[in-house]
């Protein structure tokens, strides 16, 4: 079971929800169901440690400029 981050567009809250299957998915500070899947870094397991996969960014992953 994968855990996804969404993003409210209601109330713009951003949270992060394990999912199983096709559920649907609510925010939950306001309840919403307008929620938008993002896209997020992936962390990989190195001898050194982890550390973030180079593909891609995303909303707080720098990709989007938010921050």
């Amino acid at each position: 079971m994968p855990i996804y981050e969404y993003a409210c567009q209601e109330c713009e809250t951003h949270f992060e929800k394990l999912v199983q299957g096709s559920v649907s998915v609510s925010c939950p500070t306001c309840q919403g169901s307008r929620v938008n899947r993002l896209i997020s870094m992936v962390g990989v397991r190195t001898q050194a440690g982890s550390a973030p996969a180079a593909a891609g960014g995303a909303c707080c992953g720098g990709g989007c400029a938010c921050h």
